[in-house]
C-alpha cells in the first residue's frame, strides 16, 4: 500500500492518492543461469478492480498522471520495504511523465538509491513524443536506465527503439511462445535479439513459459529473462 503522508508532494497530488488502494508484487528478471537476478518488476494490484480497469478509469477521468506517480512511488516503497539490492523495474506510460519537482522530490527522497530504477515505457494507452523524450531526460539525470517493453506490439517497434534509444528491450512474450517448435519465430527472435545488440541494447525475453522456450532463448544470446517458468509474481 502506498504511504503517502510524509510524500514531498503537491497537496492535490498527495489527496489523490489517498484516495487509491493499491498494493505491488514483483517478478524477477534473471540472468541467463536462471538463478541469478537483474532486477525485480513492480507489478500493481489495486483493491477491488483489476489494473485494466483502473488504468480505463483513469484515463477517462483525464488523470493517468495521479497513476504515473502512485506507481514509482509506492513502487519504490514496496521495494525497499522488501529489503531487494538488485535493480527495480517500474512500468510508466508513455503519455505521461513527472513534472520537473515531481522528478526533483522522488530523486531527493530516495537519495542515493535513485540509480537501482529501470524505468520500463509501456505501449499503451496513448504515445505522447514530447512526455516520453522528457522521461528519457529524467532517467538520464536521475542515474536511471530506461526500458522498452512489449517490443513488437502496438506502439513499440524498430522505430521506438531509434528514436528513444533505450537501454534495454523486453521482447513480448507473443514474439517467443513455442519458438522451440516455430522456426519463424527462430528466426524473427534471432534476427531482432541481433539488431539490438549490434545497437548495443540489451534484450529481455519475457513471458518465458516453458523450459525449451527459455534454453532456445539462452541459446540464441537473449540477455536476461523473465516469465511464469523462472518465477511466478509474489
Amino acid at each position: 500500500m502506498i504511504y503517502y503522508e510524509d510524500l514531498p508532494l503537491a497537496p492535490d497530488i498527495l489527496k489523490a492518492l489517498s484516495e487509491l488502494q493499491i498494493n505491488y508484487v514483483f517478478q524477477p528478471i534473471f540472468f541467463p543461469d536462471g538463478k541469478t537476478i537483474y532486477a525485480h518488476e513492480a507489478l500493481m494490484r489495486p483493491l477491488g478492480s483489476t489494473v485494466t480497469e483502473l488504468i480505463e478509469e483513469y484515463t477517462e477521468k483525464g488523470q493517468l498522471h495521479i497513476l504515473e506517480v502512485a506507481t514509482f512511488w509506492g513502487a519504490t516503497q514496496a521495494y525497499f520495504l522488501r529489503g531487494y539490492k538488485e535493480k527495480l523495474s517500474v512500468n510508466s506510460f508513455p503519455c505521461e511523465c513527472f513534472s520537473e519537482s515531481e522528478a526533483k522530490a522522488y530523486i531527493d527522497y530516495f537519495g542515493n538509491e535513485k540509480s537501482i530504477l529501470m524505468i520500463e515505457m509501456l505501449e499503451y494507452p496513448v504515445f505522447s513524443l514530447d512526455k516520453s523524450i522528457r522521461k528519457k531526460e529524467v532517467a538520464e539525470v536521475g542515474n536511471s536506465i530506461l526500458a522498452l517493453d512489449d517490443f513488437g506490439v502496438g506502439f513499440n517497434d524498430m522505430n521506438k527503439v531509434k528514436l528513444l534509444d533505450p537501454h534495454v528491450v523486453k521482447l513480448d512474450r507473443s514474439l517467443l511462445s513455442g519458438i522451440d517448435q516455430n522456426d519463424d519465430k527462430k528466426k524473427n527472435c534471432k534476427e531482432m535479439i541481433d539488431a539490438m545488440h549490434d545497437m548495443g541494447k540489451l534484450v529481455v525475453a519475457e513471458g518465458v513459459e516453458t523450459k525449451e522456450e527459455f534454453d532456445y532463448l539462452v541459446s540464441i544470446g537473449a540477455d536476461l529473462f523473465q516469465g511464469y517458468y523462472l518465477a511466478r509474481p509474489a
